[in-house]
């Protein structure tokens, strides 16, 4: 019977699940949303979650000893510096007053190829940043100009 067994294999061996889990939550960290396939987004929800409580937990204790072991545990999982601080400085404190239910997966239809049921897994309440749009130069203060005397 598979009471209480919520690990799907994903058709790997165990470390190359772990890598793959990895390396789906680092690029959600770092990109706020990812198109993946269902079960892979169920598995990356768990662990993704797990992460955001992990950071809220350590941001909370206030000591030092509990942050650097938060910061361990995270980068355990992540296993890249740039996404563990992404997740204690942008992501975590966003939902310090949220219980959990940090994710969403909105489901997209099937893919042609395979018919497998694509979603898209993104952050709740988080505001998306657009790649797409450049950063507005009116903000950024620039230098007068010298003037030409003739």
């Amino acid at each position: 019977m598979r009471h209480k067994k919520n690990m799907v294999k994903l058709g790997r061996p165990a470390e190359a699940r772990k890598a793959l889990l990895s390396s789906l939550v680092a690029n959600f960290i770092e990109e706020q949303r990812i198109k993946t396939t269902l079960p892979k987004a169920r598995q990356a929800r768990m662990l993704a979650e797990k992460m955001v409580t992990v950071a809220k937990k350590a941001l909370v204790s206030g000591t030092t000893e509990g942050l650097l072991k938060g910061k361990r545990q995270a980068l355990a999982v992540l296993r890249h510096r740039k996404h563990m601080d992404k997740l204690f400085t942008a992501i975590a404190p966003q939902y310090m007053d949220r219980l959990g239910g940090y994710t969403r997966i909105v489901k997209l239809g099937r893919r042609g190829s395979d018919s497998s049921e694509m979603v898209l897994l993104e952050w709740v309440n988080l505001a998306p940043v657009d790649k797409r749009r450049k950063p507005k130069t009116d903000d950024v203060e620039k230098p007068a100009e010298p003037v030409k005397e003739t």
